[in-house]
C-alpha cells in the first residue's frame, strides 16, 4: 500500500503543469482565437485571461463565448499617465498570474518600465518580415518598396519597438494587384498559422524559431 501511494506521488509531481497564458488585444481578436482554439487538448499552455485597452472591443466577446476569463483596463482616463496606465495593466496581470503573455494586436505602446516586469516572458506577432517595416502601414510600405513577399513575425517582446529576438516568420508572395487590404487579408492567414506553432515551441521552453513552411 505504501509503495503505491509513493508511486501515485511521485507521478502526482512529474505531471506537466501547463503554462497560464494571457492574451492582450485592441480589436477583434481572431489571432487570440487561433491561439486558444491551438491550445485545447495536448499543449503545453492553457488561455487564463483575455484583456483589452477597452470594454468595447469584440475580441472580449469573442473570448468569453469561448469561456475564457476576461477583463479590461479602459487606457482613455489615463491619458497622458502611460505609467498609471500600465501599473493598472500589470495589476490585473498579476491577479492572473500567467507565465507568458501574448500580444495579439495590442495597440498600446508598452514603455520600458511595463516591458522589464515581463521581459523573457512576453512575445508579440508583428504584419511585416522583421526587421523589415516596424510600426504601422506594413503591407502598403511593402507594396511601395516592390517588395516579392510579405509576411509576419513573432518575436520576444523588448523596449525596443517591434524589435527583440526573432520567434517565427511565415511569407507569403505579393500578387500582381494587390492592394495593401488584400495582403493584409493574406498575411492575416498565415498569422493565425504562425502564432499558434510558435506559442507551443516557446510554452514547451523551446525557442528555436519555427519558419513556415517549417524548415527545423
Amino acid at each position: 500500500m505504501w509503495a503505491r501511494a509513493r508511486a501515485c506521488g511521485i507521478r502526482a509531481r512529474s505531471a506537466k503543469v501547463a503554462k497560464r497564458v494571457a492574451i492582450l488585444l485592441s480589436g477583434g481578436g481572431s489571432n487570440m482565437v487561433a491561439l486558444a482554439r491551438s491550445m485545447e487538448g495536448d499543449h503545453p499552455a492553457r488561455p487564463c485571461l483575455v484583456m483589452a485597452n477597452s470594454r468595447d472591443v469584440g475580441g472580449l466577446r469573442r473570448a468569453a463565448e469561448m469561456g475564457i476569463e476576461t477583463d479590461f483596463v479602459d487606457h482613455r482616463p489615463f491619458k497622458g499617465d502611460r505609467a498609471a496606465f500600465e501599473d493598472a495593466l500589470h495589476a490585473r496581470l498579476i491577479q492572473a498570474s500567467p507565465d507568458i503573455i501574448c500580444l495579439a494586436g495590442f495597440m498600446r505602446v508598452l514603455t520600458e518600465g511595463f516591458v522589464a516586469r515581463w521581459q523573457g516572458r512576453m512575445i508579440n506577432i508583428h504584419p511585416s518580415l522583421l526587421p523589415k517595416y516596424r510600426g504601422l502601414n506594413t503591407h502598403a510600405r511593402a507594396l511601395e518598396a516592390g517588395d516579392a513577399e510579405a509576411g509576419c513575425t513573432v518575436h520576444e517582446v523588448t523596449p525596443a519597438l517591434d524589435d527583440g529576438p526573432i520567434l517565427g516568420q511565415a511569407r507569403v508572395p505579393v500578387l500582381q494587384g494587390d492592394t495593401a487590404d488584400v495582403l493584409a487579408a493574406r498575411v492575416l492567414v498565415a498569422e493565425h498559422a504562425l502564432y499558434p506553432a510558435v506559442l507551443r515551441r516557446f510554452a514547451a521552453g523551446d525557442r528555436r524559431p519555427v519558419w513556415i513552411p517549417d524548415t527545423d
